[in-house]
């Protein structure tokens, strides 16, 4: 009978045992599969001078501690403050991505920009994470739907309604409203696995994102607004895909500058 590798060799020493006991074009393919995914981060960015250094230290310090690869993509919406120029100050030591927009054209437009990029260079085992670019997304919750991605999953949602999750320095009048928004979309559209379809705070499996590029095509990302992060996982929903949810700690508190989300407007267009 054929022995099997003997335990705490590693990787290279797994390979070199394989390469006596199989053909050498086994051994071929084993070396050139990728073995470790890469995590792609897309930020859309509106006028965040104030937040988008030290969000992209975090980042950098959350992904670098786990020993992650990771590269960053982030697509400046046509801002008019110093966006661009801490971008740029920041492409020098970072693995970083930006792409402009010449005039401000919303969120849709910015997360359609930064997820098509993403997915073009992603291969599919890699991991697309999107996220606020004003600090109120906390990136140490990345490792969590890392691990839940390579767990099966194949989107992962930081949801304010799980068990566990916090929510600082956000209106007692919008909590109701998103509130409401959430357990409407339950009763809608229930989808196992979800209860916030609004949070921007996602992890994608890339293999699950490329699979909704070939399913809608430029039609995936479609919607201008805010209102854009419930169409996508609207359509998503209707893929065979695993859908969960970590519990969200919502910083807004570190949030500086004012929102750009228009609250009624973005109501109204999501319904």
């Amino acid at each position: 009978s054929t022995q099997l590798p003997a335990k705490g060799l590693g990787y290279l020493g797994i390979l070199r045992r394989l390469a006596t006991m199989s053909s050498p074009e086994v051994v071929r393919r084993l070396l050139l599969a990728p073995r470790v995914s890469r995590v792609i981060v897309v930020l859309p960015a509106y006028n965040e001078e104030a937040n988008l250094g030290n969000l992209l230290r975090r980042i950098f310090e959350s992904l670098t501690d786990e020993h992650l690869g990771f590269s960053i993509i982030v697509v400046d919406d046509g801002s008019s403050d110093r966006t661009q120029q801490i971008l740029e100050e920041y492409g020098r030591d970072f693995p970083l991505t930006i792409h402009r927009h010449a005039r401000n054209q919303g969120l849709g437009a910015t997360l359609r920009d930064g997820l098509r990029q993403a997915a073009a260079m992603a291969n599919e085992r890699d991991i697309v994470i999107t996220m606020d670019a004003d600090e109120s997304h906390t990136p140490g919750l990345m490792i969590r739907m890392i691990r839940m991605i390579r767990e099966g999953y194949d989107v992962v949602i930081a949801s304010r309604y799980q068990r566990g999750s916090r929510v600082y320095g956000l209106g007692l009048g919008r909590r109701v409203i998103s509130r409401g928004a959430s357990l409407l979309m339950r009763a809608l559209f229930p989808t196992p696995g979800v209860s916030d379809f609004t949070c921007g705070y996602r992890a994608y499996r890339a293999e699950a994102l490329q699979q909704a590029y070939a399913e809608y095509g430029e039609s995936l990302v479609d919607q201008d607004g805010f209102q854009c992060m419930v169409d996508i996982l609207l359509k998503l929903r209707k893929l065979p895909l695993i859908f969960g949810e970590v519990p969200l700690i919502l910083r807004y508190d570190l949030k500086r500058g004012q929102s750009k989300m228009r609250l009624m407007k973005t109501s109204v267009n999501t319904l």
